[in-house]
């Protein structure tokens, strides 16, 4: 028998590949030739489309196809206290292509206050039918993708008291979420298939990091 609520057998991450529309839009607004609002606009006409094509061929859930984020999980961090979102020297290499030159810098006490993506739920679950699905980025991601070089030694000379507060701030973001209603918050945990690859463990290593020390 096909389940009611989520977990689901036929389900998706979260992400859906860009539309044109949308891609032509965020190129317009870097280049400034669109207001923000604009840009706003025509993600929540893309996002109503993709809603609407996940409910027709069945699914019990939908989500946002993450259409308004620009990374998968920086664009959560950045949303967090005491993190610091800045132009690196170079992107990331992924399937031969490198990514926007952009990381993340923890520079303050990490907490919970808000989050510009209470609001992209909050879209979502007013225009579906079916449960309103929301992915944001595991905590182990949050350090193992960065390393200690990107957490500040002046904040943090004790990565334990780093991890009690990251805890902390994830507690208060998945009661956040709750309380806006969603009751599907998928947590995307890719740091646990790197650590299976000898190349990554040896730079994690080099990092200054010990993925054996992961729990």
């Amino acid at each position: 028998m096909q389940r009611a609520t989520p977990p689901f057998r036929a389900d998706h991450v979260g992400s859906l590949l860009r539309p044109p529309a949308l891609k032509q839009a965020r190129a317009k607004r870097e280049r400034n030739e669109i207001s923000a609002e604009a840009l706003r606009a025509i993600e929540d006409r893309e996002i109503e489309k993709a809603i609407k094509k996940q409910e027709e061929i069945g699914l019990g859930l939908a989500t946002d196809g993450e259409f308004r984020r620009s990374w998968w999980h920086f664009d959560f961090f950045r949303g967090l206290d005491g993190v610091t979102f800045y132009t690196s020297d170079h992107g990331i290499q992924f399937h031969g292509v490198q990514t926007k030159a952009e990381a993340i810098r923890i520079d303050g006490k990490i907490g919970f206050s808000g989050h510009h993506m209470l609001d992209h739920f909050k879209f979502l679950k007013a225009h579906t039918r079916v449960a309103a699905k929301m992915t944001i980025p595991a905590p182990s991601t949050f350090h193992f993708r960065q390393g200690r070089a990107a957490i500040s030694k002046e904040v943090y000379p004790d990565l334990d008291v780093f991890f009690d507060d990251l805890a902390g701030a994830y507690r208060a973001a998945i009661r956040a979420f709750y309380g806006a209603g969603c009751r599907y918050l998928q947590l995307d945990d890719t740091a646990w298939a790197m650590l299976c690859d000898p190349n990554e463990r040896a730079q994690s290593k080099k990092r200054g990091d010990d993925p054996d020390s992961l729990p």
